[in-house]
């Protein structure tokens, strides 16, 4: 039986749905494979061995609280993992961790770090790969000397004086303003006259030092999924048709009418070809590992234009990348196997 450590909640504003992507891949757990070794991290970075029941019954518009009683949980460089049980720390073995942790201190190397000097091999990107995926600007500088198309953008930093005629002049409106280091679209504003940009910029740096203005983009939106290997495979691709100004928070979570889901896209075989070519090479450039989703823009002239990549993909019932593989052939059950197959070294 293999004992899978299950990593889930953080303290980003995605926590909430990394609780909900946990939920489902302990559903899709082979019992007679695996053993699940569920383990919250509350909002304030305490670590605890969760029950499985409270895992099975969360929903994202309600969290049950983690109270006191709860077995805290501690990672030990070339131990691994830890539980404080009797006032006494005792080891608990897992043979694999799969953190389903999105957003930063999560999705973003730091948790990686810490899994890789314990070590205890672990589902998707290492250090750099996460880190690098996380950071939009970072990101989107590596992929445009890999001569990939990107969206054009501004970055500034909290504090930074900004003119907004600048910003216009440079980028046109309307543009997004966007935390670098964050997903879901949490604290994305659709900014439409120069009066709105210093709020928009004020509520994204609130959740990251570093913020993105980025030009809209006329085009539809495509994503597509992958799953590493030798070579790494693309899914098929599907689009998003948001029903709101933009995929919102809202529209991605909240609302089962917030955007239309087309899968498979409507795509010509030679432009399914190239997106799934494009994928794998910014999964390649960026230094990704297991999965990863990849955001594009198709624009009307036949372009290609990179969004962004997500290196831990929502798992919900909704999200796109279990819904890509699946209709790749790969269930969701047989997808996360195949995961954790890929972090333990399995052919």
């Amino acid at each position: 039986m293999i004992r899978v450590g299950l990593l889930f909640g953080g303290q980003s504003a995605e926590h909430e749905i990394s609780v909900q992507s946990a939920r489902n891949i302990l559903a899709a757990l082979s019992p007679t494979r695996y053993e699940p070794v569920p383990i919250g991290i509350t909002r304030q970075g305490q670590w605890w061995l969760a029950e499985l029941d409270w895992l099975a019954q969360a929903s994202p518009q309600k969290l049950p609280p983690f109270v006191q009683g709860l077995t805290p949980v501690a990672v030990v460089p070339s131990q691994g993992l830890v539980g404080l049980r009797q006032h006494q720390w005792e080891p608990l073995p897992v043979d694999v961790v799969f953190p389903v942790l999105h957003g930063p201190r999560g999705e973003d190397g730091t948790v990686q770090g810490l899994l890789t000097l314990a070590g205890l091999p672990f589902v998707g990107a290492g250090v750099l790969g996460s880190a690098v995926g996380m950071d939009k600007e970072v990101m989107k500088r590596l992929l445009t000397q890999a001569g990939i198309p990107v969206g054009n953008y501004r970055c500034y930093r909290r504090g930074q004086a900004v003119n907004p005629e600048t910003v216009i002049a440079a980028l046109g409106l309307p543009v997004f303003v966007k935390p670098a280091n964050l997903g879901s679209s949490v604290g994305v504003t659709r900014v439409r006259t120069a009066e709105e940009l210093r709020p928009a910029l004020e509520k994204a740096w609130q959740y990251d030092a570093k913020v993105l203005v980025e030009q809209a983009i006329t085009g539809r939106e495509i994503e597509c999924a992958i799953l590493d290997g030798s070579p790494p495979q693309a899914s098929v691709a599907g689009e998003i048709i948001p029903q709101h100004d933009f995929y919102s928070y809202e529209a991605k979570y909240l609302d089962d009418q917030g955007a239309l889901l087309k899968m498979p896209a409507d795509l010509t075989p030679d432009q399914v070809t190239q997106v799934q070519a494009l994928s794998v090479q910014v999964f390649q450039v960026l230094e990704c590992a297991g999965l990863g989703r990849v955001d594009w823009f198709f624009t009307p002239d036949g372009t290609w234009i990179v969004n962004e990549i997500n290196t831990i993909p929502g798992f919900t019932q909704i999200s796109m990348y279990p819904k890509l593989w699946e209709l790749s052939g790969i269930s969701y059950g047989d997808l996360v196997n195949r995961l954790l197959e890929l972090a333990l070294g399995a052919d």
